[in-house]
């Protein structure tokens, strides 16, 4: 198998960085702006809401800032397996012999791939705090920690899709011991 390098599309990080600005602004607006009538409960959560949007997008904010300077590849597809560098919590190498299956979610229009491993806890008490987080809600919620996103990638979904789904063929058909 030949190695295939996907690279980051700063293109569509420099968006999504953009709108968590924009973002932060609403936020701010939010936190900083009521009206004279609102009740104070409303208002405690008009300021919360900002608050959180404010926290929360910055974040991200600086995550895209800092995925803009990324020099490394988002996705590398090789004989060992796949080399993931595409969001936040991204694991780097999960090995083919690991992988158990590969399928697609959806959240609302935001496909993207589902890493199934032999042993998904085993991956989960390698990290700790906020990537651990998000990888325990994937786990909860898709029961695997792995996730791949295309948002952050030069190359469509689909094709990535198909791509993987083909190289984890072929990797599987090199670990099997042939019948005479």
């Amino acid at each position: 198998m030949h190695t295939i390098e996907i690279p980051l599309s700063k293109s569509k990080i420099a968006l999504r960085a953009g709108g968590s600005v924009l973002f932060v602004l609403l936020g701010y607006y939010l936190f900083t702006t009521l009206s004279a009538g609102q009740s104070a409960a409303w208002a405690a959560f008009v300021k919360g809401v900002g608050a959180a949007a404010m926290l929360f997008f910055t974040i991200t904010a600086l995550y895209g800032v800092k995925k803009l300077f990324d020099k490394n590849i988002g996705l590398t597809i090789d004989a060992q397996g796949i080399t993931d560098n595409t969001h936040a919590s991204s694991i780097g190498l999960i090995k083919w012999q690991d992988i158990t299956d590969i399928k697609t979610a959806q959240i609302m229009s935001n496909r993207f791939l589902l890493i199934y491993t032999q042993n998904p806890h085993a991956i989960l008490e390698k990290y700790s705090g906020i990537r651990r987080k998000l990888m325990e809600q994937n786990m909860k919620m898709y029961g695997t920690p792995v996730t791949i996103t295309a948002d952050t990638l030069q190359y469509p979904f689909d094709e990535l899709e198909k791509l993987l789904a083909e190289s984890l063929h072929q990797a599987r058909n090199r670990t099997t011991p042939q019948q005479p």
